[in-house]
C-alpha cells in the first residue's frame, strides 16, 4: 500500500516537471489578402495590422500555398524583431523599410523563441515560406510594391 500511495502522491510532481507540447490555438482566420510583387515575382499576402493580428501572425498553422505570406504592417518605423513560438512552418522573413526598400532577410527556424532583427528601422515585415526570397533571387536593397499605407493602430 505505502508504494502505491508514493506513486499517486508523486506522480503529479513527475508530470509537473516534464516539458509541456504547444497547445493547438486559433490561427488568425479573415484577414485581408493583397497582392504585392518583388522584382517581377508576384505574391499573395494576409495582412496582419492591428495588434491582436499581428501577436498571431502565423501562429498555430501547419502548412503555407507557395506564394503566399503574411504581412505585418506597422504604424510607424521602427527596429522590429520576430520569433517563431507556436510556429509550426519554416518561414524566411524580410524586414521592409518606409520606402518600400527590403532591408534584411532572415530565416526563422519552427519553435524557436530566440529573436531575429530587422537591420534597420522597418514599417513592415513579410513572412513567407522558407527559401522562398533565395528560391526567387530576391536581397536586401530590393523594392516591394503593392504595400499598404502604414497602420493607424
Amino acid at each position: 500500500m505505502k508504494p502505491l500511495l508514493t506513486l499517486l502522491l508523486g506522480l503529479p510532481l513527475l508530470l509537473g516537471a516534464l516539458p509541456l507540447r504547444a497547445q493547438p490555438g486559433k490561427p488568425n482566420t479573415g484577414l485581408p489578402v493583397i497582392r504585392l510583387a518583388i522584382g517581377g515575382h508576384a505574391l499573395e499576402a494576409e495582412v496582419a495590422s492591428n495588434d491582436a493580428q499581428r501577436q498571431t501572425g502565423l501562429m498555430h498553422r501547419f502548412s503555407l500555398p507557395p506564394d503566399r505570406g503574411m504581412l505585418f504592417v506597422f504604424d510607424a518605423p521602427r527596429p522590429l524583431s520576430f520569433w517563431m513560438r507556436n510556429t509550426y512552418v519554416p518561414l524566411s522573413i524580410a524586414y521592409i523599410d518606409a520606402q518600400g526598400r527590403i532591408l534584411n532577410i532572415e530565416e526563422l527556424v519552427p519553435q524557436d523563441e530566440r529573436s531575429k532583427w530587422s537591420a534597420g528601422p522597418a514599417l513592415y515585415a513579410l513572412e513567407m515560406r522558407k527559401g522562398w526570397f533565395a528560391q526567387k533571387g530576391i536581397r536586401p536593397g530590393a523594392k516591394v510594391d503593392g504595400l499598404p499605407p502604414a497602420s493607424k493602430e
